[in-house]
């Protein structure tokens, strides 16, 4: 496999996202200490963890936390799911295991960096953009034109990482109709499932599709990401012996007492999303002011689902210049669009990335203000 791209946001945050006073573009809901996770534990959960031997793990993930996972799903059962080191880990052996030399794929843009780079270093790729002027639509057809006969695999993420995203019921239907009927492999990246505020979360790909894989993780939604746990469900029983024989060159299995962590979190997961949701529901508010202050500098829209958002700068500075200055000079830390720049199709130069699921931005918004009111 030829080497990769630097990841730019991973080598962004290795700058800034331990060193900044505000981290005002997480992509994750916020975390909890284990002490708080612990007090969620049912009785089998807490024996599990009291008497937890730090031993190898299953392969395939710890079978109870397999079962949890599958419950999240209508369709889904135990043995559709095969357990991994985060999400990150998922993506790479399946884009590895799915696509070959001489295939191709279709990614929408703009995306989280390894949704392209990935399968770009395996065969040929075009990319498809979320429309901007029509609230970062999903247009069915403009997958379809991108097809060609060696398409194997089409690449999505909803609720979409940066632009908080999300196709209606319809459309949705329609892509996941579309792959199956084209015999083509949909990718589901379902992080962000479950954030939603105004709307019903989408049914799952793979419930939907006995081909589809669905992507989900700890991380972001449940805001556990020091887990490290995520998994691929998947109906298609090949296609998960592969990525098992694949995750033998990685990881081999699963941290012991995060996949306890883990399977004691989806266990008390209405409370845990239930916790989320009101996070991002008490901040949007707060966004809204700050952003209504300013109008002649951004152009500000919630997020459909999920807890990040990609608003518009206006500045004559530009969307670079400004969150550069911001994080020296005030310490707020944002993503600029160049994060989400695409060797695929033309992104957004004018965007960057905010985070509306942790405590307390109101005190980053505050010196966010005075630095722009001081320019």
């Amino acid at each position: 496999m030829p080497i990769l791209p630097d990841f730019r946001l991973e080598t962004y945050f290795s700058r800034w996202e331990f060193s900044a006073r505000f981290h005002l573009t997480a992509s994750d809901a916020q975390s909890m200490p284990v002490s708080e996770l612990l007090a969620l534990a049912d009785d089998d959960g807490r024996e599990r963890w009291e008497s937890l031997a730090l031993g190898y793990t299953e392969t395939r993930g710890l079978p109870a936390l397999r079962e949890e996972i599958a419950r999240t799903y209508d369709v889904v059962v135990p043995e559709d799911v095969l357990c991994f080191a985060g999400a990150e880990e998922a993506i790479l052996l399946a884009m590895q295991v799915l696509l070959e030399p001489g295939d191709h794929a279709v990614v929408l843009t703009p995306n989280y960096q390894a949704a392209e780079t990935i399968p770009l270093s395996i065969c040929e790729v075009t990319g498809v953009v979320l429309r901007a002027e029509d609230d970062w639509a999903l247009d069915v057809d403009a997958v379809e034109k991108a097809l060609r006969p060696n398409t194997r695999v089409v690449s999505v993420n909803f609720p979409n990482n940066p632009t908080g995203a999300v196709p209606d019921l319809d459309t949705w239907q329609s892509l996941v109709r579309l792959c199956d009927d084209r015999g083509i492999t949909l990718f589901s990246d379902e992080v962000y499932r479950g954030l939603e505020l105004d709307r019903p979360s989408l049914p799952q790909a793979a419930d939907l599709s006995p081909r589809a894989l669905s992507l989900n993780v700890m991380s972001k939604a449940y805001g556990l990401p020091g887990l490290r746990i995520g998994w691929i469900a998947c109906r298609d029983r090949s296609v998960l012996d592969r990525l098992e024989r694949a995750k033998h060159y990685t990881s081999i299995c699963n941290s012991a007492p995060s996949e306890i962590l883990a399977l004691i979190g989806l266990r008390a997961r209405d409370h845990l999303l239930e916790r989320n949701r009101g996070i991002v529901a008490a901040n949007l508010p707060v966004f809204d002011e700050f952003f209504a202050r300013f109008p002649e500098l951004f152009e500000w829209q919630r997020p459909q689902g999920g807890c990040v958002c990609f608003p518009r700068y206006l500045g004559p500075d530009g969307v670079e210049a400004m969150c550069a200055d911001l994080v020296d000079q005030a310490g707020v830390l944002l993503l600029p669009s160049s994060i989400y720049s695409s060797e695929l199709t033309e992104t957004p130069t004018d965007r960057f990335r905010v985070g509306v699921g942790r405590y307390g931005p109101a005190e980053a918004l505050d010196h966010w203000t005075t630095w722009l009111e001081k320019r």
